[in-house]
């Protein structure tokens, strides 16, 4: 029997989703990691279309060092008081509290976000910002850490969080294990930082999936917006739109968060020098590569070799 300090917790009442539940619980639940992982509720609880037996009652979060709060379905229906003032004595009692999605809404009726920064499904940031006028709601980061109260955004932003809790517990070597293990790339934090990876698209037929393997080659080079249009024979204002409909984002934006991963994926992978890694990534100077590199994701890139890449290299 593990030590009560090792206890993962999730707290779960009726109306919540499954989808994070369950995969969260996953996560933390591989017998590779040091979690006694369970599942509080006073009573069978419909989650989705799921029920589930809690192991034990709401009263033992308080046992926790950390509680989890999945996403609630509804979050204009009333929240379950009882599961509200758990929660809170749980972060009374010392317990890490950490919410999925709309599961922040629970942390917001608890008070466990009053002045602080937090997150949730960008779909319902407004409501909550207008309902908690004292949290800082920021609907463009997948999670945020304050300490003892951390924040995701929905579905995959719950992956991404609890990776960074194993990384916070167990280092990261762990918790790129953990991410090979769920066929998922290891989430790159930078403190309060979030850097969101622009997406790329998948399959043939997209007429910007050459494109971006085009681009993948040269980023040690100058790309210009007129070069991605040429290559793809559309125009440059063409090329925006199709840009903004598949990564939300300009073509130049998009070429900048290619060129800090390609930075991200040396400093973890080789151990070439900054001034290198500036070169490799078409960033120019050490200088150029520090300044956005550190605005982007958070940190220096020193910094962030050495908390991606464990004592020893590899």
């Amino acid at each position: 029997m593990r030590t009560v300090s090792d206890m993962l917790a999730f707290a779960v009442a009726d109306g919540m989703l499954h989808f994070e539940l369950t995969a969260v619980y996953e996560v933390f639940a591989a017998p590779q990691l040091d979690y006694e992982v369970v599942v509080c509720g006073d009573a069978p609880v419909r989650v989705g279309r799921f029920t589930v037996e809690p192991d034990l009652p709401l009263g033992d979060l308080a046992r926790a060092s950390t509680v989890v709060v999945p996403s609630v379905a509804d979050v204009d229906a009333p929240i379950d008081l009882e599961l509200v003032q758990a929660v809170r004595a749980a972060h009374e009692a010392g317990a890490r509290i950490v919410s999925l999605c709309t599961g922040a809404f629970v942390l917001a009726e608890a008070g466990l976000l009053d002045g602080l920064r937090a997150t949730t499904h960008w779909a319902h940031a407004e409501v909550m910002a207008r309902r908690y006028p004292l949290v800082e709601v920021d609907s463009d980061v997948l999670y945020v850490d304050n300490g003892q109260v951390l924040t995701s955004a929905g579905k995959a932003a719950a992956i991404d969080l609890s990776l960074h809790l194993i990384r916070c517990d167990h280092g990261a070597a762990v918790a790129n294990t953990a991410a090979r293990r769920l066929v998922v790339p290891p989430h790159r934090d930078g403190g309060q930082a979030q850097f969101v990876l622009a997406p790329v698209p998948s399959g043939e037929g997209h007429p910007l999936t050459e494109l971006f393997d085009w681009v993948s080659g040269r980023l040690d080079q100058v790309i210009t917006v007129e070069d991605l249009a040429r290559q793809v024979n559309v125009s440059s204002r063409h090329l925006a739109r199709l840009f903004r409909a598949v990564t939300g984002t300009t073509p130049l934006q998009w070429l900048h968060a290619q060129r800090i991963r390609r930075a991200q994926e040396l400093l973890e992978r080789t151990d070439d020098s900054v001034d290198q890694i500036a070169e490799a990534s078409g960033m120019g100077t050490a200088t150029t590569l520090r300044r956005h590199f550190h605005r982007t994701v958070g940190v220096p890139p020193d910094t962030y070799r050495r908390t991606f890449r464990p004592a020893g290299g590899g």
